[in-house]
């Protein structure tokens, strides 16, 4: 009980004085430069950057310009099954997102809806600061990370390390920064023609025989797969992310000043931050994007062959043009609408 109650007495400023023996964290900024990709599948997945990511420290900050390529330079063939034109997924977002949902030999079915209300000043802020998420566990999970990164600060407050707020606070920097680019660079452009009113059906052959049949409104499907997600960056702008990321070189090099349980706070930080938003990224079952959602539903369904998905969907729409032209059937082959036909004859 004594013990207890020293323990107790200590000032949160002598806490910095009691080192651990043989544990040396010198090189504790380095972890804010591994080239995880957490950061960017949530920019991916969201579709823009709130300003309450500000809060949300973890390796990786450095890269998160790059969430345009976490789709591997896949852009899949897609197929209007009313109308037989095939074209291509043009939104590396949307093609991330597929293929998180995809599934090999199984055709997955999703539906693009439209979720803005009325455009206001309340909802420009909202969407500054919040973006939508499908669940409570994705949501409750990005939240503790934006908890432990105040918790972060204010505990390196009450030991009187200035090193490590300064830490801290240029990695907040460096995200504000780049915060501000996605948001200037996500902004809605070309989209092609509008068609109020009509509905769309498309399949989508991704990488590894997995299959895509999205529903929707042909606006909101062009709103989502037509035209850019991010436009490229102009000079200034990549000046201010090239300046961002020598940032966060500099945090790295800086990091050694700070006393050590300024470094241990520090790299708990950003591994913990880096567990709950990719966990948070993992429980996201839509994806946000210029007002528009898209999500599974229902069943994945299985097929022993590709060809038995072509049958089945030229079938249903009547038509099979669609499936020449993406390479499901050759042109001179019958399907069953053709055999029914010659039957009927």
């Amino acid at each position: 009980m004594a013990s207890q109650n020293i323990s107790s007495d200590i000032p949160p400023q002598l806490w910095s004085n009691n080192s651990i023996a043989g544990l040396s964290l010198d090189a504790a900024g380095l972890v804010a430069l591994a080239d995880l990709e957490t950061i960017e599948e949530r920019t991916a997945l969201t579709g823009t950057s709130t300003y309450l990511d500000v809060f949300v420290l973890c390796p990786g900050i450095h890269r998160q310009q790059h969430a345009t390529g976490l789709n591997g330079s896949e852009l899949p063939a897609v197929a209007a099954l009313t109308s037989g034109y095939v074209f291509r997924v043009e939104n590396p977002a949307t093609v991330l997102f597929l293929q998180k949902i995809g599934k090999t030999g199984h055709l997955v079915n999703a539906e693009v809806s439209h979720v803005s209300g009325n455009i206001s000043a309340w909802t420009d802020f909202q969407s500054a600061w919040w973006t939508p998420n499908s669940s409570f566990v994705s949501a409750a999970s990005y939240l503790a990370t934006i908890a432990l990164t105040v918790m972060a600060i204010v505990f390196v407050i009450l030991i009187g390390d200035w090193w490590a707020l300064t830490i801290l606070s240029i990695l907040m920097l460096s995200r504000l920064c780049n915060i501000v680019i996605v948001r200037r660079r996500s902004q809605v452009g070309w989209k092609g023609a509008l068609e109020p009113g009509v509905n769309g059906d498309l399949l989508v052959l991704l990488s590894q025989d997995r299959w895509i049949r999205i529903k929707g409104t042909v606006d909101d499907l062009k709103a989502v797969i037509s035209g850019q997600w991010m436009r490229d960056m102009t000079f200034a702008e990549s000046s201010v992310a090239a300046t961002a990321t020598v940032l966060v070189y500099v945090d790295a090099a800086l990091a050694s000043n700070a006393q050590q349980i300024g470094k241990i706070a520090l790299v708990v930080l950003l591994l913990l931050s880096a567990g709950l938003l990719g966990f948070s990224n993992d429980r996201i079952e839509a994806l946000h994007m210029f007002g528009r959602s898209i999500k599974a539903v229902g069943q994945a369904k299985a097929y022993k062959r590709r060809r038995d998905l072509a049958d089945e969907l030229i079938e249903e729409t009547g038509r099979k043009d669609w499936a020449i032209r993406l390479g499901m059937i050759n042109a001179g082959s019958k399907s069953k609408i053709d055999q029914g036909i010659q039957v009927m004859m």
